[in-house]
């Protein structure tokens, strides 16, 4: 990753850099006719906005990012890793390399690499619709790079 960039959660980040996302989103869905109005709309200034436009965005807007890494905790049943997997094929993503640990207490720790060059779901979904499964215990996003 290059040394330019940082991932950081949003609950640090001062309100109007989350702002200037939201006036992004705006202007590609059309909602508002100009920058003037969204930004309006948002509560932000224009010279904010404009200082800001090119440097914050959402993980899935980057033009760098190309592979994820997710760590899994699944509980040691016979299909955990299937069920994920399945997944991740329904929303066509690739998998670059897996790594499953042995199971400790019938928790099995598993590393997912993937390709999200392509990808058409956010990986805040992606991550959501794998929480939900009864096998999985836990998921983090390690890295994107």
């Amino acid at each position: 990753m290059s040394k330019d960039y940082l991932i950081v959660h949003k609950k640090v980040l001062p309100d109007y850099f989350i702002k200037v996302i939201e006036v992004n989103q705006a202007m590609k869905e059309k909602k508002y006719p100009n920058i003037t109005e969204a930004v309006k709309a948002v509560g932000i200034s224009r010279s904010t906005y404009y200082k800001y436009k090119d440097y914050v965005f959402l993980p899935e807007e980057s033009k760098i990012t190309r592979k994820a890494i997710l760590s899994i905790d699944l509980v040691h049943h016979s299909g955990s890793l299937s069920s994920v997997l399945n997944v991740i094929k329904k929303n066509e993503i690739s998998i670059l390399t897996i790594s499953q640990s042995l199971p400790v207490h019938e928790i099995a720790n598993v590393i997912i690499s993937i390709d999200i060059t392509d990808i058409n779901i956010k990986m805040s979904e992606l991550i959501k619709e794998l929480n939900v499964l009864k096998q999985v215990k836990d998921i983090k996003l390690i890295a994107f790079e």
